[in-house]
């Protein structure tokens, strides 16, 4: 995939994603230039969300969870992911 191989390069990069919380179909929809959708099962609650957002994107992108870090959009169904060279 042709994501993975920009996202491996040397330096931070940086994905746009929107995310749909308590989804029965949880896992990670490519949109083209617009980023990632991201389907997951835990409800936005104490960062649950969050995490398994990560998990699921680190798992996709066939990075380890700790290159990857939600700089904006905390809060929101739009976030944005910095991805750290490693």
């Amino acid at each position: 995939m042709e994501r993975k191989a920009a996202v491996s390069g040397a330096g931070p990069a940086v994905i746009q994603i929107k995310v749909q919380t308590r989804s029965r179909r949880p896992g990670v929809e490519d949109l083209g230039p617009d980023g990632f959708l991201v389907r997951v099962v835990a409800a936005p609650e104490k960062g649950r969300a969050n995490r398994e957002v990560i998990a699921r994107l680190a798992a996709h992108l066939d990075l380890p969870p700790s290159r990857l870090e939600i700089t904006r959009g905390g809060t929101s169904s739009r976030k944005t992911i910095r991805v750290s060279s490693g």
